[in-house]
């Protein structure tokens, strides 16, 4: 199967390209793709290089499928492009995850949605997947009521240029290029994405609404608070998830241990639970600190914790594509 990876020189597309020689997907050829400044360079892989070609030639080439990992701009010029020449396109951007004619997708979740005829198909936020991961099994058993989330979010989730930053400021080097408005080494900004009317800001309104969406349930009230932390291994949320009938807490560990991508990490008297740390190159959602909420009635607490480049971006992209391929919705 063609695969074009779009944005393939970024920390995404880097992450995309590792997660499909991990998995084995069947890449009989791969296309990296990239803005015309990056055209001409080499990416690696499964050990062989390849040269990163230009938006048209991506095109011309037909792949089966081609992942975006490039920003929402290019994906809203772009992705038309390749959906009209029959190419599936898997966007990780914002650009079209509320788009009311597109799918937005976890598979473990809601890829029994998909069809041939979905040739753009958006993946969520990263920190909206991990959450969703956990809450669609409650959902289902107790039906999710309302979710309140405050998020610890690692630099990675803003780029490469995040993570120099955050390294040159630990090096003591503080006239390096800033992409905070704020150091990170050191401290924690309550900003993530711009500032909305509403005081929240659009990464916090995009786990409200996207959760919504990818659940299927317009019902299900969602307040959050997105903060950025000094970290690398991935994003943590503190989640507070009010339930509409009653819960015993064993049962609702054992529904989340049997839960497809979940794993429950909840032993705390021997300081065992989720850390950006541990999760760091792995593909699960981690959840632990599961408690009762003792100010109102069927009301859980719970520490998630995931991978945001893997399961949050790459790894969900390429989920995507397996089911794609396993369901006979796109041709080999």
């Amino acid at each position: 199967m063609k695969i074009a990876v779009v944005g393939a020189t970024g920390l995404v597309g880097g992450e995309v390209l590792k997660v499909l020689e991990e998995r084995n997907f069947p890449v009989t050829e791969l296309i990296p793709v990239a803005s015309a400044k990056s055209v001409g360079k080499e990416v690696v892989f499964k050990g062989k290089p390849y040269k990163v070609v230009g938006f048209e030639d991506a095109i011309k080439a037909k792949p089966a499928i081609a992942i975006f990992s490039a920003g929402g701009s290019t994906s809203l010029a772009l992705a038309p492009q390749f959906a009209e020449a029959g190419i599936t396109v898997i966007d990780n951007s914002s650009a079209w995850r509320m788009d009311p004619t597109k799918k937005l997708v976890v598979p473990e979740i809601n890829g029994h949605t998909l069809t041939p005829e979905d040739k753009i198909i958006a993946n969520p936020n990263c920190s909206t997947i991990q959450m969703v991961m956990v809450l669609n099994p409650l959902h289902k058993k107790y039906r999710v009521k309302r979710v309140v989330v405050s998020t610890y979010q690692s630099v990675t989730g803003t780029g490469k240029a995040a993570v120099d930053q955050l390294y040159a400021e630990r090096n003591g080097d503080q006239d390096a290029p800033k992409v905070y408005p704020h150091p990170i080494d050191l401290n924690v900004l309550p900003h993530i994405d711009v500032f909305l009317e509403n005081g929240y800001t659009k990464e916090e309104m995009k786990m409200t609404n996207e959760t919504k969406k990818i659940l299927g349930d317009n019902t299900v009230a969602v307040t959050a608070t997105t903060v950025r932390i000094p970290t690398i291994g991935g994003h943590s949320e503190s989640v507070n998830v009010e339930l509409a009938s009653s819960f015993d807490l064993n049962e609702v560990r054992q529904l989340l241990a049997n839960s497809e991508g979940v794993i429950v990490q909840d032993d705390p008297q021997n300081a065992v639970y989720p850390m950006p740390i541990t999760a760091h190159g792995k593909d699960e959602t981690f959840v632990g600190r599961i408690r009762r909420d003792e100010t109102q009635p069927n009301t859980l607490n719970m520490w998630i914790v995931a991978d945001n480049l893997r399961k949050g971006a790459a790894t969900n992209t390429v989920q995507i594509a397996e089911y794609l391929l396993n369901n006979g919705l796109v041709e080999a």
